[in-house]
């Protein structure tokens, strides 16, 4: 098999995590994860409860990107183009998986990042509708918070947050909402 990235270079064999059977370009140092090997490896790891918990961990991870991230590739087992999805970290990058063979092709650096976040467990999740619309929503949130902690202080904006909490959680808080924006109507 060659690489999805240049398209010359032959796949070696290698392992992630040290039992993880992959195939591994010498040259780009990217990492392809066959479905078979992926689905018996995720077999054997503990399940994720709440996959959304991981999104914030995500959010603050630091990622560099591969020099080869925007290359467009095809799946070095049946020749389709992969499709890509956008990981949020703060310096997003793209993990790409085959659409017909679901493997999984990882550039250099990729891996670990999915690692230390937890979501090498969670690939195929990354590819649903749902996750990215997950994803967005908690970006918009932590956008929201930073550009209100940048507008009020960090003083009060943690009282305006810890209120916000307060009032989410009382059965009337939407009491307490209301009057606060009847006071900034005036």
């Amino acid at each position: 098999m060659q690489c999805p990235k240049d398209r010359k270079t032959t796949l070696m064999d290698g392992t992630l995590m040290g039992q993880l059977p992959v195939l591994c370009c010498p040259d780009c140092q990217g990492a392809w994860l066959p479905p078979q090997s992926y689905g018996e490896w995720q077999e054997h790891q503990p399940s994720v409860d709440d996959p959304s918990e991981l999104i914030d961990r995500v959010l603050e991870t630091d990622a560099t990107p591969s020099p080869t991230d925007g290359i467009a590739s095809l799946c070095p087992a049946c020749k389709c183009y992969l499709a890509r999805v956008k990981v949020s970290t703060k310096t997003p990058f793209y993990l790409e998986r085959c659409p017909n063979c679901k493997g999984i092709w990882c550039d250099r650096g990729e891996w670990e990042v999915l690692e230390k976040t937890g979501l090498h467990r969670i690939i195929d999740r990354l590819f649903s509708t749902e996750w990215q619309a997950l994803v967005r929503e908690r970006e918009l949130f932590a956008q929201e918070r930073r550009a209100t902690i940048e507008k009020l202080g960090p003083e009060l904006a943690a009282r305006i947050f810890e209120l916000a909490e307060v009032l989410a959680q009382h059965p009337n808080g939407d009491f307490g909402v209301a009057y606060l924006m009847r006071r900034f109507d005036q």
